[in-house]
């Protein structure tokens, strides 16, 4: 099995699933795995490019609402889903009624909620190319991006999901994300809320310090997750964040 994330957490690189898949299939046997999560079939459509399951954490997009803990395995395959279907009734690994209601429900507005996430996104990261104590936007949106190219070619769009490093360290860090009055600090994503966090010492506290380093995952990078509220609140409240940190 080749169980691939993109885009990836939290550096936001792009991988190219049609390449990947490709290199599988040259080989017997050889499952693609796509982690969708950050975009939702709604912006891409990792089976189209010949993934042989998706993965999502309903939790996040797909709900939306901060009141389901719920995951999904999605196959175009009888075989597959057929032997998927065996084991979650072996293992009773099954959503509940109400979860399932939630998410169904969730689900009709998906497109509206994505909209929005990913014009407030796309808004933001341009405000924050241009700030100067921004050293770099990661965001497979804007042309900056190293892979952005492939996020054109396999993308319809992004989330409201990315991050920026800036000209500090982990002190600036901490005081630019205690000062914010909109963006609220928590580890989770794609919620209508917005979030922001310190992967270094939050959701990648686990990875080992020299290897954070080599992959890049430093004190000065925050990763945002841009929720529903008014694009042009979250922007004066980064601002007012990066001149109470800097």
């Amino acid at each position: 099995m080749i169980w691939i994330e993109t885009p990836t957490n939290p550096l936001l690189k792009v991988i190219d699933i049609a390449a990947i898949v490709a290199i599988a299939k040259s080989h017997r046997n050889i499952l693609v795995v796509v982690d969708n999560t950050f975009l939702m079939p709604y912006l891409q459509r990792p089976l189209d490019f010949g993934a042989d399951i998706v993965l999502y954490s309903l939790t996040k997009y797909m709900n939306g609402h901060l009141d389901v803990i719920m995951g999904a395995a999605v196959v175009n395959d009888d075989v597959l889903e057929e032997k998927l279907r065996f084991l979650q009734n072996a293992m009773g690994v099954v959503p509940s009624p109400i979860d399932c209601y939630l998410v169904n429900r969730s689900l009709k507005t998906l497109a509206l909620r994505m909209e929005k996430h990913q014009k407030s996104s796309y808004i933001i990261a341009k405000w924050l190319e241009n700030h100067p104590k921004v050293t770099e936007v990661l965001h497979p949106g804007i042309p900056s991006h190293p892979q952005h190219k492939i996020a054109k070619k396999q993308m319809s769009g992004h989330s409201g999901v990315f991050s920026f490093k800036h000209s500090g360290g982990l002190e600036e860090s901490k005081k630019f994300l205690s000062s914010h009055k909109v963006f609220i600090l928590a580890e989770s994503l794609g919620r209508y809320e917005s979030l922001a966090e310190l992967p270094s010492v939050m959701t990648h506290a686990s990875v080992p310090e020299k290897q954070r380093v080599e992959l890049g995952i430093t004190d000065s990078l925050i990763r945002l997750s841009v929720g529903l509220e008014d694009t042009e609140d979250l922007i004066e409240d980064l601002d007012q964040a990066f001149k109470a940190a800097f």
